[in-house]
């Protein structure tokens, strides 16, 4: 069972982090220990390649955390890749269209209700084949995410968030503010209406939408807005600061 997408569905939120530079197998079982749900692990803009994502997934098995891969793009072929190492769930880049959200739909599901190749007795069920009810179990689990980070996306808003399949429907908020022409504005008026947008688009489908926020204030803020499926800053935003905040602190108190 993933407990992520459980409570999700049940209309809870879900707070977990984006992890782009810390890639130790210790940081899974480290953001457990700090009561995080899930953790993503970057591959598309952080160094993680597969074999580093086999081994970080891996350690995310002797703690509570819910291993999670952003994938580079839809292209990466086949998104079902890092299931297969034991993810969780797929979060996908840059989808635009509902076409776009159907196929990568399709390949993270075991027939029928898509395509994704069959291995078994590996990684991902621990190498013990389960029974012909693995496959209706494992498509219940697996969480899929699309990041909307385009005015195209945004154009094509409830044809794709209505996608079955679809569980988490992400603010990609500093490229589509760049999309939009106000990169980096995120108290512009159409960057807010997006936001809006898309809280009811997924309130309409039964899906949660998710979003980045830097700080914790802010996470609070988009929470009460409607947004459930949280990561709490990035690894790095969230070490540069209690860094900085630790000398800060020490070098007031020498005077």
């Amino acid at each position: 069972m993933n407990p992520v997408k459980q409570k999700l569905k049940r209309g809870e939120a879900a707070l977990g982090q984006m992890v782009l530079e810390l890639f130790t197998p210790g940081i899974g079982p480290m953001l457990a220990a700090c009561g995080c749900e899930f953790v993503i692990f970057d591959m598309e803009h952080g160094r993680c390649g597969l074999a580093m994502a086999a081994e970080l997934i891996a350690s995310c098995r002797l703690s509570a955390v819910v291993p999670l891969v952003r994938v580079p793009d839809s292209r990466f072929a086949p998104l079902s890749r890092v299931l297969d190492l034991g993810a969780q769930g797929v979060m996908i880049p840059r989808v635009e269209t509902r076409a776009e959200m159907e196929d990568c739909v399709a390949q993270l599901k075991y027939a029928p209700e898509g395509r994704r190749g069959v291995a078994l007795g590996i990684t991902h069920d621990l190498y013990r084949a389960g029974d012909a009810s693995f496959f209706a179990r494992t498509n219940e689990d697996t969480l899929v995410i699309a990041i909307l980070e385009t005015v195209k996306a945004f154009e094509n808003l409830d044809a794709i968030v209505s996608t079955p399949g679809l569980d988490v429907a992400w603010m990609g908020h500093y490229d589509l503010t760049t999309s939009m022409g106000i990169p980096a504005q995120f108290d512009h008026p159409r960057f807010l209406e997006a936001m809006d947008a898309l809280v009811a688009s997924c309130r309409r489908h039964g899906v949660a939408p998710g979003f980045l926020p830097s700080t914790a204030p802010d996470a609070a803020h988009w929470i009460r807005k409607g947004f459930r499926a949280i990561s709490l800053g990035s690894d790095i935003g969230v070490f540069l600061d209690a860094v900085k905040s630790f000398r800060t602190a020490v070098a007031g108190s020498l005077g």
